[in-house]
């Protein structure tokens, strides 16, 4: 028997670094918006230390109080472009998700396919080897029942082996 080949292979190669490439492009996405995320939480704590800081200063000047302000200002407007650049983020992201799944999806039912295709080759090659051993053990059955035969004990040397007469 021929051994296994499964003809959609390059497909299933294919399906499979489309795979890869999306789960890749997913893991990035998912990096961007912690990145994202991440920077959210330094301005916050930036935020945060600058109010403090100002508050435990003793002499405090209109100057500090006004640069305090302007410094809000400036943390609500990044804080404002964050929040637009994480749901754009998030928004690819969905899209990525969606893109993986659907490779996963092909690839799955490619290898599926493929598992069962080599699932029905398998049993075919097993029935195909039985066959030939029962064949081959019938064979060498009658070989030894024939060798019994013509060597059976009390018959004399000429009976026991055949003699072709023209």
């Amino acid at each position: 028997m021929n051994a296994f080949r499964f003809p959609l292979q390059r497909v299933l190669d294919w399906r499979r670094n489309e795979l890869d490439l999306a789960e890749l492009k997913f893991q990035r996405l998912t990096a961007e918006v912690a990145a994202v995320g991440q920077a959210v939480a330094e301005l916050e704590t930036a935020g945060i230390r600058a109010e403090i800081l100002v508050r435990d200063w003793s002499p405090v000047c209109g100057r500090d109080l006004a640069a305090l302000g302007s410094f809000r200002l400036h943390l609500r407007k990044k804080n404002a472009e964050l929040a637009a650049r994480r749901v754009e983020c998030e928004g690819r992201l969905a899209a990525g998700r969606s893109e993986m799944l659907e490779a996963r999806r092909r690839f799955r039912l490619l290898d599926r396919l493929q598992q069962r295709r080599f699932e029905a080759w398998r049993l075919a090659r097993d029935k195909e080897l039985e066959e030939l051993a029962a064949e081959s053990y019938l064979a060498r059955q009658a070989r030894t029942d024939t060798a019994r035969h013509l060597l059976a004990p009390g018959k004399p040397a000429s009976a026991r082996v055949p003699t072709r007469h023209a």
